[in-house]
């Protein structure tokens, strides 16, 4: 049962000014200790660094997904540098579900579970690629290529511009810089070129359409209407974002933890039917999207902090995730846990669209790659680097074979 947690009074009177960042490289190699000192401190804050409230606890962050009329989603549209709204993320209920009904069933389990002898394919392909030579940089080798090769297919995006779909995807999402203003600006130019690129997509499949989403979403209609330019553009503009970070992140940050843990690893391979379970721990322990952000459109109280119409709020999922009030023994990594109500992809309305999807590509690769690499290290004298913002590894040499 949800709990209610718009009543009672927070563990710290005053809340504003607490120490935390989001941003720092720190905290995104081992954010876990931090998230429980931050639930420990204050479930809900305000903080150094962030416009707006910040939700640490399980159930703060639960009543925020839940509730949309409260915690909307209908962010400005240039948030992100899209000059419209993505759809369906910054599309709140009722008119959220229209878009749903049109964009679920094109990720159905049922349609990805269909599709996974064509993920192991492309697995099996690239791991063909570097596991003779007995290692590789993780990352750059697979955590990239099998997840976003998946998602230009889909879309009927060319692959040999996979490079040029990255460079924009890290310009909205990781700007290289530490200067709001300026981080604010690139993100504005970013989307100015992601917009100009599917403009010119969306006319060359007008001209030629194909068996691809992006020919659908042309010809789609939602109650009785065509998808306008503009819907479109948020759909796809929101596509690629999700499809070439999030399933990246979780394969790399789950082969570093399975890499410095060889008896969690050891436990796949032994038992590759545990990998469904596996993965969703994995999700848990290693919430790649570790925050979301919302916008109050009343004023609302939560563990006694009040909050004002307007203001900003990160709902932070990875900190939910972790939350012991929730989960037994939270701080362990079970790979049988069950059940496993995490909110790696989301939750209430906004869950994610592709959360099918990315569970299929995951334990595929998983599945495949323990199958044919079962002894893995991380390099003598190196270590895993970490990005910002979506908790990704950026750098992982692995090297294979006993020993490991």
């Amino acid at each position: 049962m949800e709990k209610d947690p718009t009543h009672g009074t927070s563990k710290k009177e005053d809340a504003s000014g607490v120490e935390f960042n989001l941003l720092d490289r720190a905290f995104m190699e081992h954010p876990q200790p931090v998230y429980q000192k931050m639930r420990e401190k204050c479930p809900v804050a305000r903080t150094n660094g962030f416009s707006g409230v910040v939700l640490f606890s399980h159930d703060a962050v639960q009543y925020a997904l839940k509730h949309p009329e409260i915690f909307s989603s209908k962010m400005e549209a240039g948030f992100l540098g899209n000059k419209h709204p993505l759809i369906p993320l910054q599309v709140d209920p009722p008119q959220h579900v229209k878009y749903r009904k049109l964009l679920d069933p094109l990720f159905s389990h049922k349609k990805m579970v269909r599709r996974e002898p064509e993920f192991a394919k492309l697995a099996n392909q690239l791991i063909d690629m570097f596991i003779d030579k007995g290692e590789c940089e993780f990352n750059s080798a697979f955590a990239i290529p099998y997840p976003c090769t998946v998602f230009l297919r889909l879309m009927g995006l060319p692959l040999e511009e996979l490079e040029l779909f990255l460079e924009m995807k890290n310009g909205i999402i990781r700007p290289d810089t530490s200067d709001p203003d300026e981080a604010t600006r690139m993100r504005t130019e970013t989307g100015e070129r992601i917009h100009a690129y599917f403009e010119k997509a969306i006319e060359d499949r007008i001209k030629k359409p194909g068996e691809d989403l992006l020919s659908y979403f042309i010809g789609a209609e939602v109650d009785g209407e065509r998808l306008s330019r503009p819907e479109i553009h948020g759909i796809c503009f929101l596509f690629l974002l999700g499809g070439l970070d999030t399933v990246t992140a979780t394969l790399g940050c789950g082969m570093t933890y399975l890499a410095q843990h060889p008896e969690q690893r050891r436990k796949l391979v032994e038992n590759p039917e545990i990998i469904p379970s596996a993965v969703e721990e994995i999700l848990r322990w290693e919430t790649p999207v570790t925050g979301i952000a919302r916008v109050l459109e009343r004023d609302a109280t939560l563990e006694g902090v009040e909050m004002r119409k307007g203001e900003h709020v990160t709902v932070l999922i990875g900190s939910a995730d972790t939350d012991e009030n929730a989960f037994p023994n939270a701080n362990q990594v079970d790979f049988e846990r069950r059940p496993n109500p995490h909110f790696a992809f989301g939750g209430g309305p906004h869950r994610c669209l592709g959360s099918h999807l990315a569970r299929a590509e995951l334990g595929v690769a998983f599945r495949e790659l323990h199958r044919r690499i079962p002894e893995y290290r991380i390099r003598s004298g190196e270590k895993p680097r970490y990005a910002i913002a979506i908790r990704e590894v950026q750098y992982l040499p692995l090297v294979f074979g006993a020993g490991s």
